[in-house]
């Protein structure tokens, strides 16, 4: 049985991806539709498994995810500084990206077994930290955090003594001057700028301040497809990833980005249904981080794309351009399909 509502939701984001990504950025053709033809493969193939059969699987999706990241920095290939992407003939893979699924299998199934203990949350803790920091030192700070919100999200599904809330919250708050020493530069940097953007409105404050301008530009209908002067003129850096919700404001207007919104929504909304009907507690509880993941993630983006958070360069879920990102969304939408207690 298929879930009809996620499925024209997601269906409506890819087709919007196509228009727009086609208007922006055509040079990514006809790559992204391969990226897609598999995305779709893929959420198919996910949403066929029952949860519980997947979750034979999560130590070796552990163990996978590990590797994926270490043979990145072995052998992956380096782009603007950062090696996030392992090359594979014509394609790249960004590992941070495709494994995020099966590190929230793991942990599902790790603390849902059993009630969660402080030396089982340590030990939780602890494996966290080895893909977590691996991603970060890529670097690649925005999945990384959502690494740690995903890990999060299930955590607080799971059956635990919920003062451990209030100790991770300070254990954060201790650690972040560490993370802030761990940080690159330019991250540092994006920190900074959007602290005060017009501060160097041609350097660090550059992207935000060209995001907030294309994404208010385009009014109720927008400019129309391929006459946005921002992005076609290239005044919007990254547009086809990191800013395709101005791109998409830019060229269709509110009404475009407020039904990208809306679709989202329904997913959203779907995916709550599927936690408050799983077919175990830790199908529930790998909802609950995927969840949290894809509202974190649509959050940030249209946060710094509106000029009101900082630059993380998180895609926006589905629209994007990214085979990467694209692939492990619609993985991560299959199993929580496959969660569904129909």
């Amino acid at each position: 049985m298929k879930d009809w509502s996620l499925t024209l939701a997601v269906g409506f984001l890819l087709v919007l991806s196509v228009v727009v990504l086609k208007s922006i950025a055509p040079g990514l053709f006809p790559l992204q539709f391969i990226y897609l033809v598999v995305g779709i493969i893929a959420f198919w193939f996910f949403s066929q498994i029952n949860f519980d059969i997947v979750s034979i699987f999560s130590k070796h999706l552990y163990v996978l995810s590990i590797v994926l990241l270490t043979t990145t920095l072995i052998i992956g290939r380096v782009t603007r500084g950062a090696v996030r992407w392992i090359p594979i003939g014509p394609f790249s893979l960004q590992s941070a990206e495709f494994v995020r699924p099966f590190l929230l299998v793991f942990f599902a199934n790790y603390l849902s077994r059993s009630k969660v203990t402080f030396n089982k949350l340590i030990s939780a803790v602890g494996l966290l930290l080895v893909p977590a920091f691996l991603i970060l030192v890529q670097p690649s700070l925005g999945v990384s955090a959502l690494t740690v919100v995903g890990f999060f999200g299930v955590l607080l599904s799971s059956n635990f003594d919920k003062k451990y809330i209030l100790i991770a919250i300070v254990t954060v708050l201790v650690i972040t001057p560490v993370f802030w020493q761990v940080m690159a530069p330019y991250q540092r940097q994006r920190v900074l700028t959007f602290i005060n953007p017009s501060a160097d409105p041609l350097g660090s404050g550059y992207n935000s301040l060209q995001s907030s301008i294309a994404a208010g530009a385009g009014n109720l209908t927008g400019r129309g497809l391929g006459r946005g002067i921002q992005t076609q003129l290239a005044f919007l850096p990254e547009k086809q990833t990191d800013f395709i919700f101005a791109a998409v404001s830019e060229e269709m207007g509110f009404l475009g980005a407020g039904l990208m919104l809306l679709a989202t929504f329904v997913i959203l909304l779907r995916l709550v249904k599927f936690m408050e009907n799983s077919v175990s507690p830790a199908a529930r509880a790998y909802i609950s981080g995927f969840f949290l993941i894809y509202l974190f993630q649509v959050f940030i983006h249209v946060g710094m794309n509106l000029g009101m958070l900082p630059v993380t360069g998180l895609p926006f879920p589905l629209v994007s351009a990214g085979g990467s990102s694209l692939l492990a969304t619609m993985i991560g939408l299959g199993i929580a399909l496959g969660a569904y207690k129909r």
